[in-house]
């Protein structure tokens, strides 16, 4: 899930990065170095620590948190998380870069974020018993799947989509755990801590919202402004030609 990419292409933080500040990011890396290596020299892919990191995810969200286990998933995924730095690690031991990197980590990021909103849907439509955050929920995992269909569709067709959303992927990711993992110590006795999870879900829902308009929005602008470069430079094509 943080392998690098080739040709300089930008992607967005993947959630280890998203959790990490540059120095601890530095730290650890030096920390996990060895590690990386150790798989390398056993044969190893990045590729299959991506997976591994994922399928961790992917249980910690689905296992714990539709039983209400907030605190313990939350810890589980973040152990995962790690796998972002491993196998970015061991991809620039080796020497590697790739498009099929870049794809795989974007691929398995979407699949880590539905298990996690996931799985605080499942909850809230179990034993939390809340149709209504239930509703916010799945609008998180949905809003966030488009916004990141928006970006990537706007630069398919050749814009730049320069726009830095107000609650994009890290952001989203970052608050929802965060809140996820003190509203667990409600069941270690610490009381009323367990609002935090609801507040982080309204949070996201209204933020990704705005960053979904926000990037409608420049698409379009951008899109206008392309169009209207191609139709100036026609006639001076057609000059050239002739």
């Amino acid at each position: 899930m943080g392998q690098p990419v080739a040709n300089g292409a930008a992607t967005a933080p993947t959630l280890g990065k998203a959790m990490l500040n540059k120095y601890a990011r530095a730290f650890f890396t030096r920390v996990l170095t060895p590690f990386a290596a150790f798989l390398i020299r056993r044969g190893v892919s990045p590729d299959t620590v991506t997976f591994i990191g994922t399928a961790g995810v992917v249980a910690g969200a689905l296992v714990f948190y539709p039983r209400g286990e907030f605190f313990w998933g939350t810890v589980v995924i973040t152990l995962f998380v790690f796998s972002d730095l491993v196998d970015g690690n061991m991809a620039r031991q080796l020497g590697r870069s790739s498009r099929w990197g870049a794809f795989l980590d974007s691929t398995l990021d979407r699949v880590a974020d539905g298990a996690i909103f996931g799985g605080f849907a499942l909850w809230y439509a179990g034993r939390g018993d809340d149709n209504v955050l239930c509703a916010v929920t799945l609008f998180c995992l949905a809003s966030g799947q488009v916004v990141s269909y928006t970006k990537a569709r706007g630069e398919a067709i050749g814009l730049p989509v320069a726009v830095n959303g107000l609650v994009e992927r890290a952001e989203r990711l970052v608050i929802s755990l965060v809140a996820a993992g003190f509203a667990g110590l409600h069941k270690f006795g610490v009381p009323g801590i367990d609002v935090l999870l609801p507040i982080a879900l309204w949070i996201v829902a209204v933020g990704s919202l705005v960053t979904l308009v926000q990037r409608v929005v420049t698409v379009r602008r951008e899109s206008e402004e392309a169009d209207q470069e191609a139709a100036r430079e026609a006639p001076q094509q057609s000059e050239t030609a002739s």
